[in-house]
């Protein structure tokens, strides 16, 4: 007899199916009929919490190719536990091809028909899942009266290891991740009226590589009417990976697996690990980093680049808000110089390919910054350089785009600083996370005390009600203006919220003069 202690370790090894975990007989939870079968979930106080629900059959079988509807259930199945991540490097607990899962959290299972927020998590295109503490939407959900869905997908080599070329057979391979992101819209499209959920009002956010997935969304014909409204943080996808490019990369995976072209049916088959343990082998195309695997221009799935050469017009209607953190990048540099040591001598050392991403010569860069900040010490000079030159051009660039067009985009900043675990300070790449879903308590990574709490609950209220009524409204007493390219006005998340005109103009303006080239395409 499989108990459920036994079937829930057997899951973590990717053993067994969620639907091999029958209901309690009698459970007091609330129970919903999703279209492919009844699921029952668990009350939180007064929340309904729905974890590890199938939206698609296990990916295993069907290795680079489109996903698959779960095949329909009769007996209710238990909702309890968050479903496999993806396999990837790194340390995601719970990680198995059949992966295709996604969690809910609800105020009722009524037909309240409430805005729904469904979070695409981060991770670059690589790593991550739905899972992760910080994305518990127990907070949000009770806030703001919402239904809020987080979810699992296929990432890295699963979800975009472009072999179209070598094998005709597995023509979508290069986005299968992208259509996963599709399914599990078309799910919530399908079954959130059960869940409490108004699927005429569905807004989609997400950071790092989930803003640059949503961002892909919008240029995707196939995601065309699957949402409303959308929140990138810290995540751009202007362009995604030429074909080219992305077929010499899989050609240097397949030489790390010691394959020739001809043996590429073999992938279907072969070991996670030694897959994963291959794609570990330096981008051919960047000349640093493992291999990169992101959506791809196939003329199937993607026919278009995002945000190139204009704002999608599919997306027109959508409104959008666009943010990033002003030190992005202190979260990448690691301790390797504590900031009082970096000397003015050494800084250029540390500007290198991989940490700059921009085609500029170090010492014109540190000049430039010396110049329009001369009481910046060198650490900060690296980190704001690397910040608007890598991470927060992009989010430049989709905020112009869109107001030339005139779509309606929202910009901000959060400058509220945390503490990393190794003590650094700044507001660091993720530090909105915790703010948006009021989780402040949870990660390494610190956003505490009363100024975080006052700032995230503005920044929750404003996403909140661009789910809700399409705009974020007013924030902290101050109207938030819509982005427009005479006055950028951006709003400022800190100690004091306030919106401020071009913020950061003068970086601005010196990066322009580079072309950007999207990093890993």
């Amino acid at each position: 007899m499989i108990t459920r202690r036994t079937a829930t370790a057997l899951l973590g090894l990717g053993l067994v199916s969620t639907m091999a975990r029958p209901a309690r007989a009698a459970s007091p939870s609330p129970v919903v009929a999703t279209r492919h079968g009844p699921v029952v979930g668990a009350s939180d106080g007064p929340t309904q919490v729905f974890k590890g629900i199938r939206y698609g059959a296990d990916t295993g079988p069907y290795r680079f190719q489109p996903p698959r509807l779960p095949d329909r259930w009769a007996e209710t199945v238990e909702a309890l536990a968050y479903g496999p991540a993806c396999p990837q490097n790194g340390g995601e607990p719970n990680q198995a091809e059949d992966c295709l899962f996604l969690n809910v959290w609800t105020p009722g299972t009524d037909a309240a028909a409430r805005p729904v927020m469904v979070y695409i998590h981060g991770g670059a295109y690589a790593t991550g899942s739905g899972s992760d503490p910080l994305y518990d939407g127990t907070g949000l959900s009770r806030r703001g009266d919402v239904v809020v869905v987080t979810l699992n997908h296929r990432l890295n080599l699963f979800g975009h290891a472009f072999l179209k070329r070598l094998d005709g057979s597995l023509a979508d391979s290069g986005n299968v991740g992208i259509l996963d992101l599709i399914q599990a819209l078309e799910w919530v499209r399908d079954n959130i009226a059960a869940f409490g959920g108004d699927p005429g009002r569905v807004m989609v956010f997400g950071q790092s590589g989930g803003g640059a997935k949503i961002a892909t969304l919008m240029a995707t014909p196939a995601a065309a009417g699957l949402f409303h409204a959308v929140a990138t943080m810290s995540g751009q996808q202007v362009t995604a990976s030429g074909p080219n490019n992305a077929t010499t990369r899989t050609r240097a995976w397949l030489a790390a697996l010691g394959l020739d072209e001809d043996r590429v049916a073999e992938l279907a088959t072969m070991d996670t690990a030694r897959l994963l343990q291959a794609a570990r082998t330096t981008d051919p195309v960047l000349g640093y980093g493992s291999l990169y695997f992101g959506p791809v221009l196939d003329g199937r799935t993607l026919v278009r680049h995002p945000f190139y050469p204009d704002a999608p017009s599919q997306s027109a209607a959508i409104p959008m808000i666009i943010g990033n953190t002003r030190e992005e990048t202190l979260a990448f540099m690691g301790p390797r110089v504590a900031p009082v040591d970096l000397t003015w001598e050494d800084l250029a050392g540390r500007m290198t390919p991989d940490v700059l991403r921009v085609d500029a010569e170090p010492g014109t860069v540190i000049a430039a910054y010396r110049a329009m900040h001369p009481d910046w010490s060198p650490h900060q000079v690296l980190v704001r350089a690397t910040t608007a030159g890598r991470s927060w051009r992009a989010a430049v660039i989709e905020a112009e785009l869109r107001a030339e067009a005139g779509h309606p985009t929202w910009v901000y900043q959060l400058d509220l600083p945390g503490t990393l675990e190794d003590g650094r300070t700044g507001a660091f790449h993720t530090a909105d996370i915790p703010l948006v879903f009021g989780t402040l308590d949870r990660g390494g990574a610190r956003m505490a005390g009363p100024d975080a709490q006052v700032v995230s609950d503005r920044m929750s209220d404003a996403f909140i009600a661009l789910a809700r009524n399409g705009a974020p409204g007013p924030v902290a007493g101050q109207v938030w203006p819509r982005f427009d390219l005479a006055d950028r006005p951006t709003m400022i998340f800190d100690r004091r919220t306030r919106v401020e005109n071009d913020p950061r103009g003068d970086e601005r303006r010196f990066f322009a003069r580079y072309p950007y080239v999207q990093p890993g395409t």
